[in-house]
């Protein structure tokens, strides 16, 4: 195998003279122009994937890679699709990119034939499928516009969802086809959708595609959604006071959840609920139906509590294959559970030795200590993985059948992978660079694929703190990086943390740290601290079970004591500032509101304020339903604890978020009024959960410099 030519690289000569928050918001935080979401045809010679042009540009285009030769040639330019016409997302695609955290344009997705010979995409709700061979492509008329094509095994059909409903039309173009199931029939009503994902599947469980083709192609299985009984929340745009504001079915925790069924549906229109007692596991996390194996439909309770991995066929009715219980909750882990070949895999918490391990048939097949995070894949001969036995780092391994580990990338850094008949893809990020690396692997053959990021002008300097205790936060310090080494001079204290569930920031990844540096060189002492209840082993992710602020608050203050301990006089303890977003923006306000003795502002972006106002899977996998531990709610709330407020608070919420809705930072603005404590409110008009837009990004960076260069204590003589 040669290694390929380079393409030319973006030039960044004109990017080097714009400041770090400008260059971060251009470059979405340095992740444009990296090769995503690749797809291996199953003979390992050729590779599908997005990238843009260059580490600037937003629009994602479909690029082909000759394995062997490690040439690459351009599928699908999005400008090419559409001619003249301005990209225009449909609402359910613009919520399905949210959910994606998609902040980019253009090609975000795609879907492939089994042979990898065929590719549909979607842009500005229209379907076109290319050959992968040649390029050549065909657009598919659709009813409405079209969300999630996705081509059947053989390539002759693409289904998508439209207008509520699921289509399927020939690949070729040669007619528009017909729906297969839509609101439109006697079975539904206007709440009602198929082949869609709702917001607490997608948002919560991971779970962003609600249809499977059977592997011969002449059916599928279809999830149909009722949202009728789900509150109907409205999220409006005051500063466009003409536009009508836009209704979502929000499901508040201990409201009504979507009802989701699974439906076996023939080309033809027929259809048989695939029935299971969704009253008692109420959601569908995953569905994958194998060639030569039955379908796996996997549900969990809403307590999540339990989960089961039923086994079903064409005519039968499903039964469960393996039942998983867990006092505290089931992790729901990407990849399983799966068929290896007859046997069921799946990655389960073993309490005696508190890890997440691989399990056949129920049999653990990974050996304890070993962190299983993620499974990428399986043939007949082996299975990929993702583990860790630091939590900091993330090593792809392969296990074969015989029980034989092989690891695939460095000890120290992320990884991730994919393969397919003798090709492996890696991209390993690590704290030397701020661009990942991108390698193809074949036989003895191995070459990097051009990468398009933009190197940052900036080279983070985490120091790792020391824990005396296995309770201590894993935790860094930065300091300005042009700052001598014998400088004792005080300088006041920042901490940087997400702080909750699933969001971990201490990791061996450069690109982790580049805002954390920019803050730093700045003039602060930045502290970036994960405290138990952030990904961790299963016992550290439990310590949020009925307890969000305990435990949250608690590490960041550990992390001031270790960060005085490290760096001694240099961290002015007397100046301590705290920021974040979304639970992070939460954790920031907790701390001014519980303990003003130590931290002296706060910023919080996009906060949970009262977790009653969050959904149902995401609040009750931690503090149950309102309706069975009241008490937990309130003593989580913010809103009671306003009237404690003595330090400058900064809010900051986006006014067209439909996640972390901007109730949440309006109620605890009422609430501080209420109590006659002073605050900051920054509404930002038109941002979601997200901050993708450009001029945002970058100006919300330097307002909040600005807020806690006026807010934070003079520095004592």
């Amino acid at each position: 195998m040669s290694s390929p030519s380079t393409p030319e690289k973006t030039t960044v000569d004109d990017l080097s003279r714009l400041p770090f928050p400008r260059l971060s918001a251009r470059t979405m935080r340095f992740t444009l122009g990296a090769p995503t979401s690749w797809t291996i045809s199953p003979d390992g010679s050729r590779a599908l994937f997005l990238r843009s042009r260059s580490g600037t540009e937003r629009s994602g285009l479909l690029w082909r890679l000759d394995v062997e030769s490690g040439a690459q040639s351009l599928l699908a330019d999005p400008v090419d699709l559409l001619g003249s016409a301005d990209e225009e997302l449909p609402a359910a695609e613009r919520a399905r990119r949210e959910r994606m955290r998609q902040g980019g344009a253009g090609i975000t997705a795609y879907s492939t034939d089994e042979a990898v010979e065929h590719v549909a995409v979607t842009l500005s709700g229209r379907v076109f499928v290319l050959d992968a061979a040649t390029g050549e492509v065909v657009e598919v008329p659709v009813a409405g516009a079209a969300v999630d094509p996705r081509l059947s095994p053989d390539g002759r059909w693409v289904a998508y969802h439209g207008d509520g409903g699921l289509h399927v039309a020939p690949a070729d173009g040669s007619q528009r086809g017909h729906a297969l199931a839509g609101p439109d029939t006697d079975l539904d009503g206007d709440a009602v959708t198929w082949g869609l994902s709702d917001f607490v599947h997608a948002e919560e469980l991971g779970r962003l595609r609600s249809f499977w083709w059977a592997p011969d192609s002449a059916s599928l299985l279809v999830a149909r959604v009722d949202a009728s009984a789900v509150p109907v929340t409205y999220i409006a745009d005051p500063a466009n006071p003409a536009s009508k504001p836009f209704a979502v079915r929000y499901p508040f925790a201990g409201e009504r959840n979507p009802s989701t069924t699974l439906w076996h549906v023939d080309l033809d229109g027929s259809r048989d609920e695939v029935p299971w007692d969704n009253e008692s596991l109420e959601y569908l996390v995953d569905v994958r139906w194998t060639r030569g194996r039955p379908a796996l439909v996997t549900v969990l309770a809403r307590r999540q509590h339990t989960m089961a991995a039923l086994v079903w066929s064409p005519g039968e009715k499903p039964t469960p294959q393996r039942v998983i219980t867990d006092e505290a909750w089931v992790d729901v882990v990407p990849g399983v559970p799966a068929w290896w070949g007859e046997r069921l895999l799946t990655v389960e918490h073993d309490g005696n030795t508190d890890t997440a391990r691989l399990l056949a048939d129920g049999e653990p097949i990974t050996p304890a200590g070993v962190q299983v995070s993620a499974v990428h894949g399986v043939s007949p001969e082996s299975v990929l993985l993702s583990v860790w036995e630091d939590e900091c780092e993330v090593r792809v391994a392969r296990l074969d059948a015989a029980g034989t580990w092989e690891f695939l990338s460095p000890s120290g850094d992320l990884a991730s992978a994919k393969a397919e008949g003798g090709t492996l893809i890696t991209r390993v990020d690590t704290l030397d660079s701020v661009v990942p690396v991108v390698q193809v692997s074949r036989g003895v053959g191995r070459y990097e694929v051009a990468n398009h990021v933009v190197d940052a002008p900036l080279r983070p300097k985490p120091r790792r703190l020391r824990r005396a205790e296995s309770s201590d936060p894993r935790a860094v310090v930065l300091l300005p990086r042009d700052r001598p080494p014998d400088d004792t001079s005080p300088l006041p204290v920042l901490l940087d943390p997400y702080g909750g569930p699933h969001g971990q920031r201490v990791v061996n990844a450069a690109r982790a740290y580049l805002e954390s540096q920019w803050w730093a060189d700045q003039g602060f002492v930045v502290v970036v601290a994960d405290g138990p209840g952030t990904p961790g082993t299963p016992s550290w992710q439990r310590a949020m079970d009925g307890d969000f602020a305990g435990p949250a608050l608690a590490a960041q203050v550990r992390a001031l004591e270790m960060v005085a301990e490290a760096v001694g006089p240099v961290a002015d303890l007397g100046r301590v500032a705290i920021r974040g977003w979304s639970f992070g923006g939460y954790l920031a306000a907790l701390a001014v509101l519980d303990r003003p003795d130590l931290f002296h502002a706060g910023i919080a972006g996009a906060p949970v304020t009262d977790f009653a106002l969050y959904d149902t899977a995401y609040t009750e996998r931690y503090l149950h339903r309102p309706q069975d531990m009241p008490g937990s709610y309130e003593s989580q709330s913010l809103l009671p604890r306003a009237e404690r407020l003595e330090r400058p608070l900064l809010v900051i919420h986006g006014l067209a978020d439909d996640n972390v809705l901007v109730a949440n930072s309006l109620r605890l603005s009422s609430a501080l009024l209420a109590a006659g404590r002073r605050h900051q409110v920054l509404p930002l008009s038109g941002v979601t959960h997200m901050t993708p837009q450009e001029t945002v990004a970058e100006n919300l960076l330097l307002a909040q410099r600005d807020f806690l260069a006026e807010s934070l204590p003079a520095r004592e003589a």
